[in-house]
C-alpha cells in the first residue's frame, strides 16, 4: 500500500499550527482582557496592582497582579511561552513544506519574476527576518515610546512589504509571507523580550535585589503589540480561501484595509473590556471591511453578450490544457497526487458542474493555475469566461 506522506505531513503540521495558534491567541486575548478588568484590591494589599474575582464552569477564581514580583516565589509558576513557540515552529515548518519545497507550484510566478527555487526561498526568508529587524529597530527607537506614531509607521512598513511581495510572488505566496513577517515579530516579542525580562525579574527577586519595573513595562508593550496584530494574521491564515482578495490587482491594498479594519475592531474590544465604549472604532473597522468588498467587486465584467458564442469544444480545450494536470481523477502534476478539493474536470459534465468555481479562480481572478505555470493567457480566460457566462452549455 502506498502512503502519501507529504500530504499527511502537511495535514499534521497544519492541524498542529491551528491548535497551538488557538492556544496562543486565546491566552493573549485572555490576559489583555484580564489586565483591563483588574480592580484595586479591597482592602489594599502590598505590591498588588489589581485583582479580579470571576466565576466560570461552576468555580470561583481569584486573580491578582503584582507591580513587580510577589513577596515569595511560588513553587509552581507557569510560563506562557510554548504556545507561541510551537505556533511559530509549526507554521514555519508548514511554510517550508508547502511554499519552499513546493516553490515552483505555490511561490514562484514566472509572469512576475522568474526566480530559481533557491532564489525564491532566499527572498522569502529575507523579507521575513528583514521584517523582524525593521520591527525591532522601530521598537527600540524613540518611536517605541509613542504608541500611535509607532503603529502608523509599522503599518506603513507592512503595507510596503505587502506591495513588494505581490509584485514578485504568487498571490498566495505573497500573502503567506506577510503573515510570516507578522507572526515572526509576534513570537520574537515573546522570545526576545517578554520571557527574558520575566526571567530577569525572577532572578532579581530570588537574589533579594529590587526589581526594575521597566522590565515589566517592556514586556507589557510587546504584549499590547501582539494583541493588535492578531486579527490581521488570522485573516492571512485563511486568505487562500478568498481569491477575490488574493487574486485582485490591488491585493496589497485590500490586505492593508483588512488589516487596519482588524486592528480597529480589536482596539474596540480592548477599550470595551476596560470600561470605555468607543463605538467609532468598531465603525471604522466595519467601514474598512466594506471598502474591501466595494473594491473587490468593482472590477469591470466582460460583456459575454458582445462576444461571439464560444463553443464548448473551445472551453474544454482550455480546461484540458491548463486545469486537468491537477484536476483529474489521476493528476499528472507531480505536486498533486489527488485532485485538489476533489474537483475533477475529466468529463464535460464535471466541467459544467464546477463552472462557477472555474470562473471564480481562473477568470474573475488569476489565482489558477497556480503560479500560472501553464501560461494561461488573457484571451484564454476571456473565452472561458464567455462560455460560462453564456450558459456553460455542453453537447
Amino acid at each position: 500500500m502506498d502512503y502519501d506522506f507529504a500530504t499527511w505531513g502537511s495535514l499534521v503540521l497544519r492541524w498542529l499550527h491551528v491548535i497551538t495558534g488557538i492556544a496562543w491567541i486565546g491566552a493573549s486575548f485572555y490576559f489583555v482582557w484580564l489586565d483591563n478588568n483588574l480592580r484595586d484590591p479591597v482592602p489594599p494589599k502590598d505590591g498588588v496592582k489589581g485583582e479580579l474575582w470571576a466565576v466560570h464552569g461552576g468555580g470561583f477564581y481569584h486573580s491578582q497582579k503584582y507591580m513587580t514580583a510577589p513577596p515569595h516565589m511560588p513553587e509552581h509558576l507557569h510560563w506562557f511561552k510554548w504556545e507561541a513557540y510551537t505556533t511559530w515552529l509549526s507554521g514555519f515548518a508548514l511554510l517550508i513544506v508547502l511554499y519552499y519545497v513546493g516553490a515552483p507550484i505555490y511561490l514562484i510566478d514566472t509572469a512576475k519574476h522568474a526566480f530559481s527555487q533557491g532564489g525564491a526561498i532566499a527572498t522569502g526568508l529575507a523579507f521575513i527576518f528583514g521584517g523582524l529587524l525593521v520591527y525591532e529597530a522601530l521598537c527600540r527607537s524613540p518611536l517605541g515610546a509613542r504608541p500611535r506614531l509607532f503603529g502608523i509607521v509599522w503599518f506603513l512598513s507592512l503595507t510596503a512589504a505587502t506591495w513588494a511581495l505581490t509584485q514578485i510572488f504568487t498571490d498566495r505566496g505573497a500573502f503567506i509571507h506577510v503573515g510570516a513577517i507578522i507572526g515572526t515579530c509576534m513570537v520574537g516579542n515573546v522570545f526576545l523580550i517578554i520571557i527574558p525580562n520575566q526571567r530577569r525579574i525572577v532572578a532579581e527577586m530570588l537574589a533579594g535585589r529590587p526589581v526594575d519595573p521597566r522590565l515589566g513595562a517592556m514586556g507589557k508593550q510587546r504584549s499590547v503589540h501582539n494583541t493588535h496584530m492578531t486579527l490581521p494574521v488570522i485573516f492571512i491564515m485563511i486568505s487562500n480561501h478568498y481569491p477575490v482578495v488574493t487574486g485582485h490587482p490591488l491585493a496589497w491594498l485590500l490586505l492593508a484595509l483588512i488589516g487596519a479594519g482588524g486592528v480597529s475592531i480589536r482596539y474596540f474590544f480592548i477599550l470595551k473590556h476596560s470600561g470605555q465604549i468607543r463605538h467609532e472604532f468598531l465603525f471604522y473597522g466595519a467601514m474598512l471591511i466594506f471598502a474591501v468588498s466595494v473594491i473587490a467587486s468593482g472590477k469591470p465584467k466582460a460583456d459575454a453578450a458582445a462576444m461571439s458564442p464560444v463553443p464548448f469544444a473551445t472551453a474544454e480545450a482550455i480546461v484540458q490544457k491548463h486545469c486537468t494536470t491537477c484536476h483529474a481523477a489521476a493528476p499528472t502534476h507531480k505536486g498533486f497526487p489527488a485532485p485538489p478539493l476533489g474537483a475533477t474536470f475529466d468529463t464535460p459534465e464535471h466541467i459544467q458542474k464546477y463552472a462557477s468555481k472555474i470562473h471564480e479562480r481562473a477568470v474573475a481572478t488569476s489565482s489558477m493555475p497556480l503560479g500560472n505555470e501553464t501560461g494561461m493567457t488573457d484571451d484564454d480566460r476571456a473565452q472561458l469566461g464567455a462560455w460560462i457566462q453564456q450558459g456553460a452549455k455542453i453537447p
